[in-house]
């Protein structure tokens, strides 16, 4: 018999509602507990979980009575939350000692980060940071080859990340930037960050950044030209108006190969010493539960690591002081 897992949710919007269907029918998990400041989230989740002819989870309104109530009965936390309360929760459910599955991006800023890191090392948690780019088997393998020297050494990154963002999310909470903690770089944009934080092999050393609100309360468009401390150079564009639709196209360009790759794994395109391979593709992940569980089970990397989000922080933090300071240059201090 399977050993079912407890988990417990925070924050149950449309996000955790989507996941919960195919959840609450995986034999390795039990909803036990959620927590929602809204009353309507709360009980969506329960009839998903009902749908499902499994036991009603325990409701709760707000997080802290809901780890006080039930941390004895919880062995993994989701926390799908507006992004500036990702800081806070994150590091209450690492420091109860309670593994963690968070959505993305991790942290806003670099002391959550770091505060998350310190809990995560007292306890011993598994503490995963949900980005389908993170989880996907091209992504990984990218990795995988390129630190096997495959590609040989890294010369420079070119990222671009576009949506109908500003107009897909007019009046949403991720243009709030009191909750959202940026706009469309950090939301969208992030995906395309996090798969060059991860498969670049190093910290960024330096960062020049412009942001454009266009009208917003956010930044809709934002241009990037950095230096990683390895010495490749990168420039990342993210522009969050224009026609419908969303895509990524991220090359790398190593001194034996460029490979090009979207920001969620979802294609592939290897060229080494001018030799073509075939065009992969994969399905991007519509239940990353799975890899959480791999991951927590020691079976798989653990690619949204709290060192990776660390990372992805820094960098995120010198773009917002850099696009401040019109385009300044900004060191990033080595960790």
């Amino acid at each position: 018999m399977v050993e079912k897992l407890r988990l417990g949710v925070i924050g149950a919007g449309l996000k955790a509602a989507e996941y919960a269907h195919s959840w609450a029918r995986m034999p390795e998990i039990e909803f036990v507990a959620i927590s929602d400041t809204t009353a309507f989230s709360r009980q969506r989740l329960i009839d998903v979980c009902l749908a499902a002819e499994t036991t009603a989870p325990m409701a709760f309104a707000d997080y802290h009575d809901m780890l006080a109530a039930c941390r004895d009965e919880l062995d993994i936390v989701y926390v799908s939350t507006p992004h500036a309360f990702h800081g806070e929760q994150a590091a209450a459910v690492a420091e109860a000692g309670l593994d963690l599955f968070l959505e993305k991006p991790m942290v806003t800023t670099v002391a959550e980060a770091e505060r998350l890191i310190a809990a995560q090392k007292k306890t011993g948690v598994t503490v995963v940071t949900a980005f389908q780019g993170g989880l996907s088997p091209l992504v990984l393998d990218t990795r995988r080859r390129a630190l096997a020297g495959d590609f040989g050494e890294l010369v420079a990154i070119s990222g671009m990340i576009w949506e109908s963002w500003s107009a897909n999310y007019d009046g949403h909470w991720k243009q709030q930037p009191e909750i959202s903690g940026g706009g469309f770089m950090f939301d969208t944009g992030a995906h395309m960050m996090n798969t060059v934080c991860l498969l670049a092999d190093s910290d960024f050393a330096s960062v020049s950044a412009y942001m454009n609100n266009l009208g917003k309360k956010v930044d809709i468009a934002t241009a990037v030209s950095a230096r990683l401390e390895n010495g490749a150079l990168v420039t990342l564009t993210a522009a969050g108006e224009g026609p419908r639709g969303c895509a990524s196209y991220i090359t790398f360009f190593y001194s034996r190969a460029i490979v090009r790759i979207d920001a969620w794994g979802g294609w592939r395109e290897i060229s080494v010493d001018g030799v073509d391979e075939a065009r992969e593709e994969a399905e991007i992940l519509g239940n990353p539960m799975k890899n959480f569980l791999a991951i927590r089970a020691g079976t798989m990397e653990n690619s949204g690591s709290v060192e990776m989000g660390l990372r992805f922080a820094r960098l995120w933090d010198a773009i917002k002081a850099s696009a401040a300071a019109d385009g300044e240059h900004v060191r990033i201090a080595a960790p």
